[in-house]
């Protein structure tokens, strides 16, 4: 899981808005990155669904709507897939999926503009020039 991943995450708590069949589920985020987020939940959907979403952000005034596709699980009553760690909790690797470059810009600023806040414009700054070369 690890190697393949090329955005650094942010370890954040943002609540998380979905549906499956009739049923809305409100969960929340545990990390997010420019590529996807990962989903606390006991109830995750099955890999490889893809499924819309509201990402609720601070600061901004109506929740952020995105497609996303299920990856990678991890259930309570299951061991996590392979490259996850065994205490990981349980919930649902999610990558997003882009319906234009606008739409990809504009989450990619969202997403910076969180991991600046959170962690400063200095580190940030050093997590970027990271991600830069492994692009």
């Amino acid at each position: 899981m690890s190697e393949r991943r090329i955005h650094h995450r942010l370890p954040i708590e943002l609540k998380v808005e979905y549906k499956k069949l009739n049923t809305f589920f409100a969960d929340y985020t545990k990390n997010i990155c420019k590529g996807g987020t990962f989903i606390r939940t006991k109830r995750p959907l099955a890999v490889g669904t893809k499924f819309i979403f509201k990402l609720h952000i601070p600061k901004l005034e109506h929740p952020l709507k995105l497609t996303g596709e299920v990856k990678w699980v991890v259930r309570e009553d299951q061991a996590p897939p392979p490259g996850v760690p065994e205490d990981h909790e349980p919930g649902m690797g999610i990558q997003f999926i882009y319906t234009s470059d606008d739409e990809k810009r504009r989450v990619h600023e969202i997403v910076e503009h969180l991991m600046t806040d959170s962690l400063g414009p200095l580190l940030y700054g050093k997590l970027i020039g990271f991600e830069d070369e492994k692009e």
